[in-house]
């Protein structure tokens, strides 16, 4: 008997983080409601001596580079894809839902992301890694 609660109490707390999922995402009020995003646990990730560059440096950016990039998300234009603007043009940014780390985001919110740049033969996107909201 002493074993079965000791096996119910490891599952139990193993499993406590689960429902103390946060909330947070994109929220695009143009868009249904189906597309809120959740995302779960806390801290986060240091791509170390990033520097902030623009849309348009990114374009000149060799493929696989660490950057980041201050501007707003505009819209929600897959799963995990977004568009993002700043003043000097768009790109596409992959947000994985765990990135969002429990912050919600609208298109007139300033972001700082982070992450890494894809380039390939006509198009430029970059895999995100952190999503800051600035003030």
């Amino acid at each position: 008997m002493k074993k079965h609660a000791a096996i119910l109490a490891v599952v139990m707390l193993a499993s406590a983080p689960v429902f103390a999922a946060q909330q947070g995402g994109f929220v695009d009020p143009s868009a249904p409601a189906s597309q809120t995003q959740s995302a779960s646990g806390q801290g986060g990730f240091s791509a170390g001596n990033t520097s902030v560059v623009t849309v348009k440096q990114a374009e000149e950016m060799k493929d696989d580079s660490w950057i980041t990039v201050r501007g707003k998300l505009e819209k929600q234009i897959g799963n995990e894809d977004y568009l993002f603007r700043d003043q000097t043009g768009t790109m596409k940014v992959e947000i994985d839902h765990k990135h969002w780390n429990g912050q919600t985001i609208t298109p007139k919110d300033n972001v700082e992301l982070t992450g890494e740049l894809d380039k390939d033969f006509n198009s430029i996107e970059m895999d995100v890694k952190q999503v800051k909201k600035l003030p």
